[in-house]
């Protein structure tokens, strides 16, 4: 008896001693490093539900008012652009015009949202929605420019398509807000992501590895990024970088007022800082322009008329007052 208690207090404290040991040189240092406010967020749509008084919406004093009964173009865009489109809806349709299944919003599924098929309002985020204007579902996608592979599927399809620049962003890099690192260069960069450049110290830094994120093919952030490297990204993993601080890249925007979050910062590109007068100015050298996208063959006369408004003055306000940056003048 006193041996099986002897053994089971052996196998307990080996127990206590490797568990010990995982939380120290593991779990603890995971825990401290730059990584974890670095990780995708998805946006809370609820924010951004046209004709409800405490969304977060740009109201402006529209000319431009679709009636109960006209053909309504319908809107889907990137995640990164919902407040833009829901803006539009919320001056320019009349109310009833976004619909929901059950009748109310719903954010119990994948994307947060359960609009209805006939609704104006549509979220499918960048691939499902671009594939859905293609199809038809949707008539006006609002997106980064489109990759070679959507508009290659698109051609391959018989769609010709209408690409529309609407408004400014800035494609941003960023990092955990404990990160010393505060701005690289645009070659930094690119060595940190063809893993020329592997640690922190080599950038300024503290000695820590560098662990760079990627995003899914197909989404806006990531034509982008393939745009910025000239190529395709291949990222060839050691195994230790989640000890590391992460690097990741998305929209301004999207990552400083949709899901904005004082555990990150965003990173000067060149010297430059990424705010509303560098994006206007051309000063910041990752400025990007956003678009409308549509069928060509789309004989939805509101389209055009809707896209014509989003170039006016109105139409560019709204922009501004998103938080993105007006074309200029």
């Amino acid at each position: 008896m006193k041996g099986r208690i002897m053994a089971i207090l052996s196998v307990v404290l080996v127990t206590v001693l490797v568990n010990g040991f995982i939380f120290m040189t593991v779990t603890r240092r995971v825990g401290n490093n730059f990584s974890s406010a670095s990780q995708r967020k998805m946006i809370d749509v609820s924010k951004y539900l046209p004709f409800e008084e405490e969304s977060d919406l740009a109201r402006v004093d529209s000319s431009l008012k679709f009636e109960e009964g006209d053909d309504l173009p319908v809107l889907d865009g990137a995640a990164a652009l919902v407040p833009v489109y829901a803006s539009v809806i919320d001056n320019c349709y009349p109310e009833g015009s976004v619909t929901y299944e059950g009748g109310e919003f719903s954010d119990d599924n994948f994307y947060g949202e359960n609009f209805a098929d006939d609704s104006v309002m549509q979220y499918q985020n960048t691939i499902r929605g671009f594939d859905a204007m293609v199809n038809g579902s949707v008539d006006l996608f609002f997106t980064a420019h489109p990759s070679a592979e959507q508009l290659q599927s698109a051609a391959g399809k018989g769609v010709e398509l209408e690409i529309v620049t609407v408004g400014l962003e800035a494609f941003v890099f960023f990092v955990n807000s404990k990160n010393p690192v505060d701005g690289l260069t645009a070659d930094q960069i690119r060595d940190i992501y063809t893993g020329e450049i592997t640690n922190w110290n080599e950038v300024g830094g503290p000695s820590k590895l560098i662990n760079p994120l990627v995003r899914i093919k197909g989404s806006g952030s990531q034509t982008m990024m393939e745009k910025f490297m000239g190529k395709e990204i291949v990222l060839t993993h050691n195994p230790m970088n989640i000890l590391g601080g992460s690097i990741g890249y998305s929209f301004r925007y999207y990552l400083s007022g949709m899901v904005a979050d004082s555990g990150v910062k965003m990173l000067a590109v060149d010297g430059v800082y990424p705010d509303a007068d560098n994006i206007r100015n051309g000063s910041y050298p990752l400025t990007a322009s956003f678009y409308v996208v549509y069928r060509k063959d789309n004989d939805n006369k509101n389209i055009k008329e809707l896209v014509e408004w989003l170039l006016s003055d109105e139409g560019q306000r709204l922009i501004e007052d998103c938080g993105y940056v007006a074309l200029p003048k």
